[in-house]
C-alpha cells in the first residue's frame, strides 16, 4: 500500500516517511509517464559511483557523497523543469533526510515533499505521477509527501519527528518563495514553540538512546541512532535553529579529537563505508566489516576504528549534555520567573558558585594565577552533583596555568575529593576530558583514551575502565586504611595499557611518576607503585592456584613484600576492578577465593601497624604549663594550608570545642596531631580555608573561649549551618543526580585496638573511625567520646579526600565490656556519613575488629 501521491491533505504523521522505501503501485508505471525509464540512468550512474573501479581509484567517503547529491539534485532539476516545476509555476521540489542535509548516503531514502500552492487537484496529480513513478520504477528507495505550505506546517505542529525532518530542508527546484515560506514558517515555529516541545524533545532523545545504546562503547554500534551518533548532531542543529544554543557547544579545535565538526564528518564517513561494504542502507556497525571499513577510511584495522569511534562519540555526546542544558537555561521564562532577570550565585568553594543549576568562576576568580582551580572546580563538581558550565571549561582550558610539580597539597586533596565521589566522578572527568583538561592534568592519559578492549568480557573502553573502577572503589574506602591510595591505585591500574609490553611494569613505572607530580612520600609512592603492578596478582592467583599449598600463600606474602597494607589495597582494587569490567565478573565464587587468599596470607604478615602519638613539641610544652588558652595560627607546608596550634587547659568537651570553631570559620581540617603535657592539651591541626584567607588567631582564640564557657552552642551552629547548605541545594531537574551531604559513597567503619596491642598505659584502647567527611566532622566525634565518659590522651586524624581516617586513644571506665564499646559504636555511627539505605539491605554498616 502506498499513499497518495496527489496529495490533497495528510498522508500520514511525517511528510516524508509514509511509503515503504522504494515501493510504488504493484506491476504499474503510472499514467501519462513520458519517460518510465529515465530515472533508471539515475539509478545507474549511482551504481557506478560506487563500483568506482579499484580502492585507489575509487572517490573517498566525502567526494561519493558530495557526487551523490550534485547527482540526485541534477536529475531532481532537469525533471522539475521538464514538468514545469519552474519559478512562476506554483510548484516546488524540497528535499529533505539526507539530501536535506548534502549528507547523501549510498543506500539513502530519497526523502522529497512536493509544494503547491493550492492549484487544481488534476494538475497536482499529474505532475505527482510523473514525478514518483520514474523514481519507482528505477528502484529509488523514495519517501515522498505532496503538501501546500499550510499542511505542512498542521503537520510539523502536531509531530515533533515531521517538524525535526523539515526543519533541515532544502530548495531543489521550482517556486523558490514557496520552499521560503515553508522553511521559514517551520523554523519560525519551531523557535517559538520550542518551550512547550522542550520536554517532549528530550525525552524521544532519551528513548532513542535507552534502545541503541552508547556508541563508544558498544561492539556492534548504531552510528545513527545511538548515544553520541548522527542523530544526535541532528538534535544540536534543532536546538541551535531554535536560537538556544550555538551548535557547537562547549568544544574547539584543540580538544582532544578536534571538536564536534570533526567528529560528525568521521561519523558520516563511517556510514558512507558501511553502505558501500554492505551493499545496501545499514546503520549497525557489524563486527564482520569493522577491518574493511577501518581499512577504506585508512583508519587501520577494527580496533583502530572502535577507537575512533568511541571518540568521536563521547566528543558529540559532551557537546549534546552541554546543549540540552545550555537549552533548558534557555527557555523562554512565563510568569514570576520571567521577572528575574539575573541568576542568583551561590558560592561552593574558592572561585567556585553555582548559577542555574551549573558552576562558574566566581567574578573575581583568576585563573591564570589560580593553578589549583581547575582541579578545585572539578572537585566541587564531583562533590555537588553540579555540572561545570562549558563556558567555565573554555576559560579554564584557555587562561588556567599548568600545576608546578610536585603538586601542592590543596590540589592533590581537591584529586581525592574528585576521585571519592563515586559515581558523579563519571560525567565530571568526561567533560574535562572532552575539554582537554584531564589531559593537562595526566598527560599519560592519552595512550589510554578510548582504547578499546581486547578482551569481550570488557564493557568499556580503558580509559573509561579506569574511571569506572575509581568509581566502584569509592565504596570501598573504608575497608582500607588507606583510602586516597585505594583511589589512586584504581585509576591508573590500567594506565600502562596501549603502549607495548606488560602494561602492569609500564603502568608501575608510570604510577612512579605521577606519584611524584602528585607530591606523594616516597613510601606512598611505593606502595602505589605496588599496586598497579600486582594488580592482577589476587585475582590470577585466587582463579588459577591451589590456596591449600603453603607455597601459593608464601609465594603472594613475598611478592608484596609481607606489606599488609599493601595486601588490604590490592583485595579492594580487585573487587572494584571486577566490577568495572562487566556483568558477572565479581561474584560470590570469585569474591570467596580472593578473600580466603587474602585471610591467609594475613596470617603470614605482622598485621597493620598501629597509629603512634606525636611527640610534643618542647616549646608548647613550656606554654602549656604556664597555663591559659593559647591560639596560634601559621602558614603551612604547602600553598592555601595553615597551621593552627591550640594550647589549653584540659577541660570536657575542649576538642570538640576546638574542631566546632574551626569548622564554623569555614577551616577544612586536612590532619590534626592532639596530645598532652601536664594538665593541658597541645593540639595542632592542618587547615584549609574554604574561602578567602583564614580569620585571624585572635578571633579563633575569643570564640574558642566563648564556646567553652557556654556561649556558643558549637554542634547546634554546625547544624544550622548544614541544614543550610542541604537547602540551598538547586532543586531543579537537571541536578537530580546531585546526592545529598548525609549520605556517603562507603559505609563507616569502626575497628578497636586492644590496650596490650598498643596504647600507652593500662585501660587505655585505641578506636579508628573510618567514614566521608562532613561538615565539624571531628567536632562531633569529639562530643560523642566526651558524652560516654571517654578521655582523649591523644589522636592522630587524617581527611584524605573525602574520606577521613580519624584514631583516638581513649580511656574509658569498663572499657573492655562489650556492650560499652557496641554503645559507643552506635554513637559513632550516629553523626558520621552513612550510605543511603537499600531496602534489600539489612546489615550493620559498622565493622568492629578486636
Amino acid at each position: 500500500m502506498r499513499s497518495d501521491p496527489h496529495g490533497s491533505g495528510f498522508d500520514g504523521p511525517d511528510p516524508v516517511a509514509t511509503t515503504a522505501a522504494g515501493s510504488g503501485p504493484s506491476g504499474s508505471h503510472g499514467p501519462d509517464t513520458n519517460h518510465p525509464g529515465e530515472a533508471r540512468d539515475l539509478a545507474r550512474a549511482r551504481d557506478q559511483l560506487l563500483a568506482g573501479g579499484s580502492r585507489q581509484h575509487r572517490l573517498d567517503a566525502a567526494s561519493l557523497r558530495n557526487a551523490l547529491v550534485d547527482l540526485h539534485e541534477f536529475w531532481l532539476t532537469t525533471k522539475g523543469n521538464e514538468l514545469g516545476i519552474r519559478p512562476d509555476s506554483g510548484f516546488a521540489i524540497v528535499a529533505v533526510g539526507g539530501l536535506g542535509r548534502r549528507e547523501m548516503m549510498p543506500y539513502s531514502d530519497l526523502d522529497l515533499i512536493l509544494l503547491h500552492d493550492d492549484v487544481a487537484p488534476a494538475r497536482v496529480a499529474e505532475v505527482a505521477d510523473q514525478l514518483w513513478y520514474p523514481l519507482w520504477d528505477a528502484h529509488i528507495k523514495l519517501d515522498h509527501s505532496v503538501r501546500t505550505v499550510p499542511q505542512a506546517l498542521q503537520v510539523a505542529a502536531g509531530d515533533l519527528t515531521a517538524t525535526l525532518g523539515m526543519l533541515e530542508a532544502r530548495h531543489i527546484v521550482g517556486d523558490i518563495e514557496l520552499s521560503h515560506l515553508l522553511i521559514g514558517g517551520v523554523r519560525r515555529q519551531w523557535r517559538t514553540g520550542i518551550r512547550s516541545r522542550f520536554d517532549e524533545l528530550v525525552e524521544q532523545a532519551q528513548a532513542r538512546w535507552a534502545r541503541s545504546g552508547q556508541i563508544a562503547h558498544r561492539a556492534e554500534p548504531d552510528i545513527k541512532n545511538g548515544r553520541g551518533g548522527l542523530r544526535d548532531v541532528q538534535l544540536l542543529n534543532a536546538l541551535s535553529i531554535a536560537q538556544l544554543t550555538d551548535g557547537m557547544p562547549g568544544l574547539g579545535p584543540d580538544t582532544p579529537g578536534g571538536g564536534l565538526a570533526l567528529a560528525h564528518r568521521r561519523l558520516l564517513d563511517v556510514r558512507t563505508e558501511l553502505h558501500r561494504a554492505a551493499g545496501r542502507s545499514r546503520d549497525q556497525l557489524r563486527a564482520q566489516d569493522a577491518d574493511e571499513i577501518g581499512a577504506a577510511l585508512r583508519i587501520g584495522d577494527r580496533f583502530d576504528l572502535a577507537r575512533t569511534l568511541s571518540d568521536c562519540a563521547r566528543t558529540i555526546g559532551y557537546s549534546v549534555d552541554v546543549g540540552l542544558r545550555t537549552a533548558n537555561n534557555s527557555l523562554p521564562r512565563r510568569g514570576l520567573s520571567k521577572l528575574r532577570r539575573v541568576p542568583m550565585r551561590r558560592p561552593v568553594d574558592e572561585g567556585v558558585v553555582e548559577q542555574s543549576g551549573e558552576l562558574v568562576l566566581a567574578r573575581d576568580a583568576r585563573p591564570k594565577r589560580d593553578p589549583g582551580l581547575i582541579v578545585r572546580v572539578a572537585a566541587a563538581s564531583a562533590a555537588s552533583g553540579l555540572p561545570i558550565s562549558a563556558s567555565t571549561l573554555g576559560r579554564l582550558s584557555d587562561s588556567a596555568p599548568e600545576l608546578r610539580e610536585p603538586w601542592p597539597k590543596g590540589a592533590l586533596s581537591d584529586f581525592l575529593v574528585l576521585l571519592g565521589s563515586g559515581q558523579r566522578v563519571v560525567p565530571t572527568i568526561e567533560a574535562l576530558d572532552r575539554t582537554g583538561l584531564w589531559g593537562r592534568l595526566l598527560p599519560e592519559w592519552g595512550a589510554v583514551r578510548d582504547l578499546p578492549p581486547r578482551d569481550a568480557v570488557h564493557t568499556w573502553t580503558v580509559d573509561r575502565h579506569l574511571v569506572e573502577t575509581v568509581a566502584q572503589a569509592a565504596a570501598l574506602t573504608t575497608r582500607v586504611p588507606r583510602p586516597d591510595l585505594l583511589m589512586l591505585g584504581a585509576l591508573l591500574h590500567d594506565i600502562g595499557k596501549g603502549r607495548g609490553g606488560d602494561h602492569s611494569e609500564v603502568g608501575a613505572e608510570l604510577a612512579a611518576q605521577i606519584g611524584a607530580r602528585l607530591g606523594l612520600w616516597p613510601s606512598d609512592i611505593a606502595l602505589l607503585t605496588g599496586m598497579v603492578r600486582h594488580h592482577l596478582l589476587l585475582q590470577q592467583t585466587a582463579t588459577r592456584r591451589d590456596l591449600d599449598d603453603p607455597s601459593t600463600v608464601q609465594m603472594v606474602a613475598d611478592k608484596l613484600g609481607g606489606d599488609p597494607v599493601l595486601l588490604e589495597l590490592l583485595h579492594a582494587l580487585a573487587e572494584a576492578d571486577s566490577l568495572a569490567t562487566g556483568p558477572g565478573v565479581w561474584g560470590d565464587w570469585k569474591s570467596s577465593l580472593i578473600g580466603e587468599l587474602v585471610r591467609r596470607c594475613r596470617l603470614t604478615m605482622a598485621g597493620e601497624p598501629l597509629p603512634v602519638p606525636d611527640p610534643i613539641d618542647p616549646d608548647l610544652a613550656e606554654l602549656a604549663a604556664a597555663g591559659g588558652v593559647h591560639v596560634a595560627l601559621v602558614p603551612g607546608t604547602s600553598a592555601h594550608t595553615y597551621v593552627v596550634t591550640v594550647v589549653a587547659p584540659d577541660t570536657p568537651g575542649l576538642l570538640s570545642h576546638e574542631a566546632g570553631v574551626l569548622a564554623l570559620n569555614s577551616l577544612r581540617v586536612l590532619s590534626a596531631s592532639l596530645g598532652h603535657h601536664g594538665e593541658a592539651a597541645v593540639n595542632s591541626f592542618v587547615v584549609a580555608p574554604r574561602f578567602g584567607a583564614p580569620p585571624q588567631a585572635g578571633l579563633l582564640r575569643q570564640e574558642l573561649i566563648r564556646a567553652i564557657a557556654g556561649e556558643i552552642d558549637v554542634l547546634a551552629q554546625l547544624d544550622t549551618k548544614e541544614r543550610e547548605a542541604r537547602e540551598n541545594q538547586p532543586l531543579e531537574d537537571h541536578t537530580a543526580a546531585a546526592v545529598p551531604v548525609q549520605y556517603a559513597q562507603a559505609p563507616p567503619r569502626v575497628i578497636w585496638f586492644d590496650a596490650d596491642s598498643g596504647a600507652t598505659e593500662p585501660g587505655q584502647a585505641i578506636v579508628e573511625v573510618r567514614a566521608e567527611d562532613r561538615l565539624g566532622l571531628l567536632s562531633r566525634l569529639a562530643r560523642v567520646l566526651e558524652r560516654h565518659g571517654a578521655d582523649v590522651r591523644w589522636a592522630k586524624v587524617s581527611t584524605l579526600g573525602s574520606s577521613v581516617v580519624d584514631s583516638f586513644c581513649i580511656r574509658l571506665a569498663d572499657i573492655d565490656t562489650r556492650a560499652q564499646r557496641v554503645r559507643l559504636e552506635g554513637a559513632i555511627l550516629s553523626v558520621v556519613p552513612s550510605p543511603q539505605p537499600k531496602k534489600e539491605d539489612g546489615a550493620s554498616s559498622a565493622e568492629s575488629t578486636a
